[in-house]
Formats: C-alpha cells, structure tokens, sequence
C-alpha cells in the first residue's frame, strides 16, 4: 500500500465536521458556567454584605484520587471580584432588564448614566441620529470643549455637550399638546410687545417648556400641536416631508369653478410657483366657503394664494395638521396626544406625506 504523502495525511487527519462542532459547544457551556457561577459568587457576596456577615469563599472541592495535591506549584490567589464596580443600568455596555424591554436613557436620573453621542444629541431634540452621527463626524460637536468625532462615544448628562457652538440638554419627558386654537392669539413662546400668546391657553397643561411646531397667523385658528420633542418638530416643519395641511376657508364673494382649477393648476407668486394638492367648495349651499388640502409650509401661503386671485380671506381655519384633526376639541382647549397619534407622527405615516415624496 503506497504511503500518504504529507499533504493527504494533513486532510485525512482533520478532525470531522461534528467534532469540531460538538468540541465547540463544550467550549461554549464551559465559558457559560464560569460565568453563572461568578455571578452566583458576587450576588452571594453583595447579599452578605447586606446583612453584616463576614464573607467566606467556599470550601473546596474534594479531590479525587486520580488526581493528586501539587506540591511545586505556588499556589494563586483567588481574584477579588467583589472590587469590581457594579455597571448600573444605562451605563457603557449596559443589557436590556431580563422582561426584554431596553433602558430608556432619558429617564436616568443618575448624572453619571452614559449614552452615545449621537443618541444624546437625537434626545435633546436638536436632529435624528443618523443626522446628528453625521454632525458629530463633521466636527461640529463638542464634549467639554473637545471636538468629537465619534457617534459611538459615551457621554452623561453631566458633560457639557454643544453642538455648533450651542449647548444642548437631554430631554426628561416628551410631552405633546393638540391645541384648537382660537383669534388673537399668537403662535409664539412669548412676545415682547406683551401680546396673549398660545402657551397661556397650556398653563397646567405640563411641567416641560413645550414650543409650537410651525405659525398660524394671529387671526388664524384650528390645529396647532405644541411639544418639546424637537426631532419631531424639525421633521413636521422642515420642506422636504411636506405635511398635509387642511383649510376651511371663508371668502369675501363666491369663488369661480375656474378660479379653483387655477389653484390646483398652480399660482406663481412673488416667493415662487405653489399649487394646491385639492380644493373644493366646503358647503355645497355656499361658494363662499372653500376647503383646500395643501403641502406647502411657505408662510400665510392660503392667505397669499387667494388673495393672488382677487379675494379677500374672511376666515382660515386649519382643520388638519398631518394626521391630527380638532375633533373633540373645542375652540381655546386642548389635549394630549394619545400614544398611536405619537407615533404615527414619529414614523411620518405616508397618510400625511406627499405620495411621491414617501416612496422616493
């Protein structure tokens, strides 16, 4: 029988398949018990030292005859796991809690909680995080007045992060307010000139300092949503979503048949072209009231738009906002936006997005 060359013997001498496999999960299990049996050791410490006790290791195992004491190796202390420091929750490296639910990081408390950079920057409301990994790869972040460039890197709240120059803050709670907003009210934190603005209709409403997302005209009513959830707020207003917006508009004299196909024809005015997605006579006893859906955030742009075509805007009242509508609400109240509403607003639902937009 010829010999097996060097080579042959290399491949007809590998262990199979299904040994390499089974060795592997030996291996595996073996890591997996060392590592139950050191935690069973620090929570058996922890709960000694809870109660006072003095904490002793473990007798050791017996050893059986086929395997007699070392008399010429120098024996190793034991490693001191209960100096290890304990990782809190929301920390570097932190697990979800054993129901599967991950730590929510604005809810730490705890100054020294840490998060990534980029997250913290998306928590504070300033952008997205992929938008705010791309700041922070831009080197327009920095932490305690050194310019970062790594999402991944952990902060707390108790670093001094700013982003362009400003500094940012994480947000403790998000809070979102439906406001039906009535005349002579403006749609501003405050006013210099002393004017009633639309947080004193919120007072009680929150603890949080919540802002209005997008203007409604002074003499303007209907839908404003009002949050402190500033990636939400940059999302609704910013052009490139365009959000769906419903008017009832009140007109000084009936409108023309043809002068609503020029609307949704498109009007140039002196900011540009603007066309309107639909509009239709809202009262089907009365061409003086008009409703029009429409997209464009451009400002006072249904005002400007009939005013364009020779008519003078009586009433504007906005009916629907994305998918937020005043159903229920009355004219100067409010209420909270229940939690399907969040997060249809949060995923910018394509019910409320311009089709072409939502699938480019």
């Amino acid at each position: 029988m010829q010999k097996r060359t060097d080579n042959f013997n290399k491949f007809a001498d590998k262990k199979k398949g299904s040994a390499v496999k089974e060795a592997y999960r030996q291996e595996k299990r073996k890591v997996k018990a060392e590592a139950r049996a050191a935690g069973e050791e620090m929570r058996a410490r922890k709960k000694a030292k809870a109660r006072g006790e003095v904490w002793e290791d473990p007798k050791p195992e017996k050893r059986s005859a086929a395997q007699p004491r070392s008399t010429d190796r120098a024996k190793k202390p034991a490693p001191d796991r209960s100096a290890r420091p304990i990782v809190p929750a929301g920390s570097r490296g932190a697990k979800p809690a054993a129901g599967g639910k991950k730590p929510d990081y604005t809810d730490q408390q705890t100054p020294d909680s840490l998060i990534p950079l980029n997250k913290f920057i998306a928590h504070a409301g300033v952008c997205g995080r992929r938008e705010a990994a791309e700041l922070v790869k831009a080197g327009k972040v920095t932490v305690n007045g050194d310019k970062l460039f790594e999402p991944g890197y952990k902060v707390s709240q108790a670093d001094k992060v700013t982003v362009k120059g400003k500094e940012i803050f994480l947000q403790k709670n998000s809070v979102y307010i439906l406001l039906n907003k009535p005349k002579d009210f403006i749609t501003t934190a405050n006013d210099p000139q002393g004017r009633k603005t639309v947080l004193d209709l919120v007072k009680g409403a929150t603890l949080e300092r919540v802002y209005p997302v997008g203007r409604l005209d002074r003499n303007t009513t209907g839908v404003l949503l009002l949050t402190n959830d500033g990636e939400l707020a940059q999302k609704l207003t910013h052009p490139s979503f365009e959000v769906k917006k419903i008017y009832e508009v009140t007109l000084d004299k009936p409108v023309t048949k043809k002068d609503l196909d020029q609307i949704v024809s498109g009007v140039t005015l002196e900011d540009g072209f603007v066309a309107a997605d639909s509009v239709g006579y809202a009262d089907s006893k009365s061409k003086h009231v008009v409703g029009i859906e429409i997209h464009s955030g451009r400002n006072r742009i249904v005002r400007r738009i009939f005013e364009h075509l020779g008519y003078d805007v009586k009433a504007l009242d906005r009916v629907m906002f994305a998918n937020l509508t005043k159903k229920n609400v009355e004219r100067s109240k409010w209420r909270h936006l229940n939690e399907k509403e969040v997060r249809l607003l949060k995923y910018m639902n394509k019910s409320f997005i311009r089709k072409n937009k939502a699938t480019e």
